[in-house]
């Protein structure tokens, strides 16, 4: 049993590796996804498309966004029976919280 344990892992260990041009590929298209999702907004607050300021803007929205929905792990949960449900979601710790326990220590 364990040697056929082993060659799974070792097959799934495999499958998990990218040469470098599938690498720069999926990066290349993060970028793209980057640049469709922000360009727009940074055009509209004023920056020149493929300019540095705008690039600039294009990365801190990214990053902003980043630090937004993964900072803090989101549980919801629900009950209930057919016809109803009540669902609740707690999002972890907001800005005002971090802010005021870091000027309590």
């Amino acid at each position: 049993m364990t040697k056929y344990t082993w060659i799974v892992v070792g097959l799934m260990g495999l499958a998990g590796c990218a040469t470098p041009e599938q690498r720069q590929a999926q990066v290349m298209a993060e970028v793209e996804q980057m640049v469709a999702t922000y360009g727009p907004a940074c055009e509209r607050l004023g920056y020149k498309p493929d300019e540095d300021k705008w690039r600039d803007c294009v990365l801190r929205l990214a990053a902003r966004d980043d630090r937004r929905y993964t900072r803090y792990p989101t549980t919801t949960s629900c009950f209930g029976h057919r016809g109803f449900f009540n669902c609740t979601t707690f999002r972890g710790p907001t800005l005002f919280l971090i802010g005021l326990t870091d000027s309590l220590s």
